[in-house]
């Protein structure tokens, strides 16, 4: 079997790819995202061109120390053409999720594979949702409930969990959504001896 690296110390990523049964390792990959990500945009980058950039230049960085395939991903999301980063503390979830309300944003999620310095293969998954309007105490509650696991996601939702209940619709991949579309990866990976056929 072809050796399998994953690019991320994301919890939810690598819980992706462990409950499917894929071998792999995972390590950090290194990378500046917040220098990366203001060079991009200074550049004129769109949200969707960020996310992968930002995951091939974590797929590029760890192949070139590791041998087989590396897996980088990166997702942002995106509010009337603007991309918004991740919240620190609970109360920027608050306004986070305030901004979100009532809208409709995209979530676009990439993913590229390189070997030996060089990206192969890449796909950028967007999914659009549209955050319902939920009162004030629901929201409280939530953040109170979930915080600060929220904070790992760029929009302060776990859609896995009670963060559901922000959407009155969801169009996408929800592996995607989560951060590492597979299901394209996987057909990918079969191709190349990572997973059986």
């Amino acid at each position: 079997m072809t050796l399998l690296t994953l690019a991320s110390t994301s919890a939810t990523r690598q819980a992706i790819l462990r409950n499917a049964g894929v071998a792999f390792e995972a390590v950090s990959p290194g990378v500046d995202e917040t220098a990366a990500k203001a060079g991009l945009l200074a550049e004129g980058a769109s949200p969707r061109e960020v996310a992968d950039a930002l995951a091939e230049l974590k797929a590029f960085k760890v192949s070139t120390k590791r041998p087989g395939l590396v897996v980088g991903s990166d997702q942002t999301l995106e509010l009337d053409g603007v991309l918004f980063d991740k919240v620190d503390t609970a109360e920027e979830a608050r306004e986070r999720l305030i901004q979100l309300r009532g809208k409709v944003h995209k979530l676009h999620s990439a993913v590229v594979v390189a070997r030996d310095g060089q990206p192969i293969w890449r796909v950028v998954e967007t999914a659009t949702l549209s955050v319902r309007n939920f009162s004030d105490a629901w929201l409280d509650g939530y953040i109170a409930r979930n915080s600060p696991d929220i904070l790992w996601s760029v929009g302060c939702y776990m859609i896995e969990g009670e963060g559901v209940q922000l959407f009155d619709r969801v169009d996408g991949d929800y592996f995607g959504i989560l951060g590492l579309p597979v299901t394209r990866l996987f057909d990918f990976l079969r191709l190349h001896g990572v997973l059986a056929t």
